[in-house]
């Protein structure tokens, strides 16, 4: 009997050390934490906004690397170069999902648009089209004309009304939103005469976007909430898509009777037209039809809109700002201007390559105001090893590049506009994982080209044709706004007049 018993004992012993020892290296092969971790809600009582300062400040303290929890979902949070450019390349598959969020599934059509889908063959294809078909550098090319045409008008209405100060910031939206809606359906919908019902519409669900998106939804981290509709927000979002849905099938019907006509016609006469994104996506559609359903091309259009608009709004704005508190640095991208490009004709976006310092200005921008500070959030599809640290499946990764841009290590003064800091990257977009406005990996913005193109143009353009001056002697307010893409706070109001160039300039275009 006694011999049973420490036999009995022994062995309850040694499986507690076993146990108790797996424990304890599970435990500690997770990343850093912070303390303490709050039963239900984790660590979501340590957010405040802006959320990437906050999270910048916690990672200053705790770490680059560090796991948390908000609410039930696990979060692996990041804010040095070397672990993004880990999860970006050695780990780039096994984080190349999204989270499944609310406005996933209700905006992002059940999670199968291009910006929610999971990493699997239906992605890999929305991927394929989005580079090969709608934002190579042959179709942003072919689209040309209408990304001129839209800065150039922006040009001549500033003409007529800078005898009063100018909202920049509604300009930037509405010529963005002109430009887009033009690539895309070849309809403008803000500044004509005749608006008409539909860009009624369109300036309706655009506003309603804004609010809704930049809405936070506590649900996603705390599910219970959602049972009992706390803030009402997925009843908004509801109704936002069925409108949403309603006027872009109304844009997809009225092209696809377009390309219905065009069957008769020979070839050499549909070469000569330049195709708008749905017209694309609706040739794909006739040869495809089960996959190019109408819902499939609906999703990726607002998904383009989505992305391409409000991202390169803010980053001109934001530009603009910091030319009108730094006049040299204005300055001197209008003396390059002049110098480059002349006095006898307007600024092309194949000027570019021939305007560095114009760039660096846009690159320094995007560092100090990055439209996407914490990039959009991945996911881990498997178990991984990353930094020498267990990351369980299904775990959210925060990228916080606010905070590598503002890093001080990393960057000498990094609160300072500084372009020429860009000098020599001339023809990049990144320096490295120190840089990265437009992400990294598969995940990556296929949108980059065309940002660069929108944002590139209407800069050079509004500097070559216009002396611009605050509209007080007090700099201009650079507080950051709520929102996924870092607006301002306060719009940007400004003063300008035409350069002595810039009437001559003009007269060319309407003779």
């Amino acid at each position: 009997m006694d011999y049973l018993f420490i036999t009995l004992a022994l062995l309850l012993t040694t499986a507690f050390l076993l146990t108790g020892g797996l424990l304890r290296r599970s435990t500690t092969t997770l990343p850093p934490t912070v303390f303490p971790t709050l039963p239900i809600i984790g660590h979501l009582y340590l957010l405040k906004k802006p959320l990437y300062r906050t999270l910048a400040k916690i990672s200053s303290k705790h770490g680059p690397i560090l796991f948390l929890r908000f609410g039930t979902r696990r979060v692996l949070l990041i804010s040095s170069p070397t672990a993004a450019e880990e999860c970006f390349t050695k780990n780039d598959i096994v984080f190349a999902n999204r989270p499944r969020f609310l406005a996933g599934k209700i905006l992002g059509y059940n999670y199968t648009s291009f910006g929610w889908a999971p990493y699997g063959d239906h992605w890999r294809n929305l991927r394929r089209i989005s580079t090969v078909e709608i934002l190579s550098s042959h179709r942003l090319n072919e689209l040309h004309d209408i990304r001129t045409d839209e800065a150039r008008l922006l040009v001549q209405k500033l003409m007529s009304t800078c005898s009063c100060p100018v909202n920049l910031s509604l300009l930037f939206s509405e010529m963005t939103m002109n430009m887009m809606m033009r690539m895309i359906s070849g309809k403008r919908f803000f500044g004509g005469n005749n608006e008409g019902e539909e860009g009624k519409r369109f300036k309706e669900i655009v506003k309603e976007s804004f609010l809704v998106s930049g809405a936070s939804n506590l649900g996603d981290y705390l599910p219970v909430l959602n049972w009992f509709g706390v803030n009402g927000l997925e009843k908004k979002m509801i109704a936002l898509q069925r409108k949403r849905d309603l006027f872009i099938q109304g844009l997809v019907d009225h092209l696809r009777k377009g390309v219905m006509e065009q069957v008769g016609n020979d070839d050499s006469s549909k070469k000569k037209k330049k195709n708008t994104m749905i017209e694309v996506l609706l040739q794909l559609q006739e040869a495809d039809p089960e996959y190019y359903t109408d819902k499939l091309i609906k999703s990726f259009v607002l998904n383009l809109l989505t992305a391409g608009t409000d991202t390169s709004t803010a980053t001109m704005e934001w530009a603009f700002s910091l030319l009108l508190n730094h006049k040299h640095v204005l300055n001197k991208a209008r003396d390059e201007i002049d110098t480059h490009v002349g006095k006898d004709r307007l600024v092309e976006e194949s000027d570019m390559a021939n305007l560095p310092y114009l760039l660096c200005i846009v690159n320094e921008t995007m560092r100090m105001y990055p439209a996407g500070p914490l990039l959009v959030p991945h996911e881990s599809s498997d178990d991984c090893v990353f930094g020498g640290y267990h990351i369980p499946r299904g775990t959210m990764l925060i990228v916080n590049q606010w905070a590598i841009h503002h890093d001080p290590s990393l960057w000498k003064d990094p609160e300072m506009f500084k372009p020429e800091r860009f000098e020599g990257l001339e023809g990049r977009t990144r320096d490295g994982f120190r840089f990265m406005p437009f992400g990294f990996g598969r995940r990556s913005c296929p949108g980059e080209g065309l940002a660069m193109h929108i944002v590139g143009l209407t800069l050079g353009l509004l500097i070559q044709c216009f002396d611009w001056e605050r509209i007080s002697e007090e700099l201009i307010d650079m507080t950051e706004g709520p929102g996924l893409t870092m607006p301002k706070a306060q719009p940007l109001i400004a003063k300008c007049r035409p350069r002595p160039v810039t009437c001559n300039l003009l007269a060319g275009l309407r003779s």
